[in-house]
């Protein structure tokens, strides 16, 4: 874990099995139902990439869900305006290389409560010049991981290798997407739950209570 850094909040990491899983959407529902029920929680996002053409940042949909500036969830000057892995976004744009300890000090987490931090891509997917996900999460000497992934074709197979990377820490996995009577959705679920031993949740819902259970037993305090 990186020394510099000391905080109280249970960290919760959020990483999906690629891009465009739903994440984001993911977290800032998680953040809106937790906050409605009374748990104080707060949100990161140390980096981002974006299309500017894209509509709204992550950083703005995370902002959103709890009424706060994005730039309080993203510093500004970690808003790189190219749709790449933020080192290599930064290269591009001639800006100075990415370190994880940077951004692990920038965070400014309070020291009670939930702080859901979201990273980007998969857990393996460029987060600095340095580091991943998973050094974030090893870092941040996360409490939890959540694993977005997609309902559809591929989800098995991205979520197994994905949790290969995550095993040091309790995973939750989220199948985002899913569709009930769906007859791929449901086989896929069922195989992860038969095959692979695992516990998906389909149900924003289910995972916020999740969450808040797992952490309440670790002292994370109401208000």
């Amino acid at each position: 874990m990186f020394s510099g850094y000391d905080r109280m909040a249970e960290v919760i990491v959020v990483t999906g099995t690629a891009t465009e899983v739903g994440k984001t959407w993911v977290t800032a529902h998680v953040l809106r139902r937790l906050s409605e029920s009374g748990v104080p929680v707060t949100v990161r996002k140390p980096v981002q990439s974006f299309d500017i053409a894209g509509g709204p940042t992550d950083a703005d949909v995370l902002a959103g869900a709890l009424g706060i500036e994005p730039h309080q969830v993203c510093p500004l000057h970690r808003w790189y305006e190219l749709p790449m892995a933020p080192p290599m976004a930064a290269e591009a744009l001639g800006l100075p290389p990415l370190a994880l300890p940077d951004l692990v000090a920038e965070m400014a987490l309070p020291e009670l409560g939930l702080a859901l931090v979201e990273g980007v891509g998969g857990p393996r997917s460029p987060l600095t010049d340095d580091a991943d996900t998973v050094d974030l999460a090893e870092a941040l000497d996360a409490r939890l991981v959540v694993l977005v992934a997609d309902a559809g074709l591929g989800s098995i197979n991205a979520t197994v290798l994905s949790l290969a990377a995550l095993e040091r820490w309790e995973t939750i996995v989220f199948v985002n997407r899913f569709e009930p009577g769906n007859d791929l959705h449901e086989r896929n679920v069922r195989w992860l739950r038969e095959a692979e031993g695992l516990d998906p949740i389909t149900h924003i819902g289910q995972l916020a209570t999740k969450i808040s259970h797992l952490t309440h037993k670790e002292g994370v305090s109401r208000r």
